[in-house]
């Protein structure tokens, strides 16, 4: 996995609200005047992007890629944007709710699958270290690594979860057919609304 500097976080965290602001002052904006911004971002990598409301942390969106074909340049814009006005759990963000919410950015290392077996599937997933993410067929569920963190969850919960997430019950994890893959990230924050950028670290 590529390791990003603070300044280079920071980058991609003002490139993010550019891209959401830029849309919301005019709908036909082209993304590419913020990808000129971070031209130098040519990795091809998974992103998330995460809205906050602050100071009450509740998800106002959430949405990225787990792996990309194109640079991380393009990703991020997308992902940003998607986050911002995509994401069906939510109506599109406006401009004062953005005003009162916080940029997450996290960059996805490569998947690696885990192999079957319960007790191996436990002892290689670290709750805080890990995210995760379930396939079955059509359904699939992803958790980011922070959201264990911020929920106090052990790895078994963890997998739980995920495959709730993916629609699944729980506890599915444990069937053979069910591809588990395994993933970190770095993650670049605001501190409050338009705010400093920092990196947290898990």
């Amino acid at each position: 996995m590529h390791i990003y500097t603070l300044q280079e976080g920071r980058k991609l965290v003002n490139a993010a609200r550019a891209a959401i602001e830029l849309r919301i002052k005019n709908p036909m904006f082209k993304p590419d005047i913020v990808e000129s911004s971070i031209s130098e971002f040519d990795e091809k990598t998974g992103v998330f992007v995460t809205i906050e409301h602050y100071p009450t942390k509740t998800l106002r969106g959430c949405i990225g890629f787990i792996k990309s074909e194109e640079p991380l340049k393009k990703t991020l814009v997308q992902a940003s944007l998607a986050a911002a006005f995509e994401d069906p759990r939510f109506v599109r963000i406006s401009g004062p709710e953005l005003d009162e919410s916080t940029i997450e950015v996290s960059i996805l290392s490569k998947l690696e699958i885990v192999d079957d077996g319960e007790k191996t599937r436990l002892e290689a997933i670290r709750a805080g270290r890990d995210g995760t993410l379930i396939e079955y067929g059509s359904y699939s569920g992803l958790l980011l690594p922070i959201v264990a963190v911020e929920r106090k969850w052990d790895s078994r919960r963890l997998l739980d979860e995920t495959c709730a997430k993916a629609g699944l019950p729980k506890e599915y994890w444990k069937q053979k057919n069910v591809k588990l893959y395994k993933f970190q990230t770095q993650i670049f924050r605001e501190d409050a609304p338009n705010g400093k950028i920092i990196e947290i670290r898990l």
